[in-house]
């Protein structure tokens, strides 16, 4: 019997089709969240389900019994969104699309990083507005990126991929944190420096970028304690996940210009955005973008349908977390 699925939000075209040809698909054709009674009846309807970082998965979701749904055939490499034991109790496999993201996630995190610094979002604002006056040699004066130093948290695929754009696009020193030691040919090549807290990198750095998973590890890594570490005239990146930064201590930090300034992907809630962070001038905001490029999303899709292949064939999944 072909594997019955469901693909919770709607994916590139071309991806879409080989999964209707390979599978008994079914598409969210409406191609909004699905509510959590949707998908606790979806893991008794289907043998797989493949969400996105849009369906929120706690352990709540998951029925007690008469589950059919085998495989979470994640489209994302980040999974904080699922409640992996909960999962890995009814019998779930869960996979997600590591690497073929990297790039271009890591182009969003230096297009934030010069935006915020050359102040470009405001610039824009400011000349769609029709309020641009003309050259004046003291207009919105920026911070210099070229020869800074970024500190980068997470040293995994995207942080070096970050730090190589940062370090040999723009001379930028590289410092970073990691919990597990990192020294390979790709470190070494940046000359970086592994410092041993996150406190340290905050110190030395101009530019923060965040790399690291999001979930109750890391929610509120970036708390007001560490962003009172970063320099006054700092800025912080972030790529990663909402919940990594604590949203309430960044606006007062911005608000009181105690760092100079941010650029964010991801949010906390999101596609919630605090009205405080949307009235701020000095933070330039991303409706989470990072792997948004056709080549990156139809490769990601590509990705979970080895996966479900795979798994349907009998064969290890290539990219199981759960």
């Amino acid at each position: 019997m072909t594997p019955r699925i469901l693909v919770t939000r709607r994916w590139p075209a071309s991806v879409e089709r080989v999964l209707a040809d390979r599978f008994d698909t079914t598409f969210n054709q409406d191609d909004t969240p699905l509510a959590p009674s949707q998908l606790s009846d979806a893991f008794r309807q289907f043998d797989a389900v493949l969400p996105t970082v849009s369906d929120k998965l706690p352990a709540s979701v998951f029925p007690d019994k008469d589950v059919r749904t085998r495989l979470l055939a994640n489209f994302g490499v980040g999974f904080s969104h699922i409640d992996i034991d909960a999962a890995r109790a009814r019998g779930m496999t869960v996979t997600n699309t590591p690497g073929v993201l990297t790039d271009c996630t890591a182009d969003i995190a230096l297009a934030l990083l010069l935006a915020a610094a050359r102040r470009a979002g405001e610039g824009e604002r400011q000349l769609r507005a029709g309020a641009w006056r003309g050259w004046c040699p003291t207009h919105m004066i920026g911070s210099k990126v070229s020869g800074k130093t970024i500190g980068i948290i997470g040293m995994g695929r995207i942080g070096k991929a970050t730090a190589k754009r940062a370090h040999f696009g723009f001379d930028m020193k590289v410092v970073f944190y990691n919990r597990s030691k990192v020294d390979d040919e790709t470190v070494r090549a940046m000359e970086a420096r592994q410092l041993a807290s996150v406190e340290e990198v905050l110190a030395e750095a101009d530019f923060v970028s965040l790399h690291c998973p999001g979930g109750a590890e890391n929610r509120h890594l970036i708390n007001a304690a560490r962003l009172r570490a970063m320099k006054p005239g700092a800025f912080l990146i972030n790529t990663a996940r909402g919940d990594v930064v604590d949203q309430e201590a960044l606006i007062a930090a911005l608000e009181s210009g105690q760092i100079a300034g941010a650029g964010l992907d991801v949010y906390d809630g999101e596609p919630a955005v605090p009205a405080a962070l949307l009235r701020l001038e000095n933070v330039v905001l991303l409706p989470h973008l990072g792997s948004a490029t056709e080549e990156t999303r139809v490769a990601m899709g590509m990705r979970a349908v080895d996966n479900l292949t795979a798994f349907f064939e009998g064969r290890a999944v290539p990219d199981k977390v759960a």
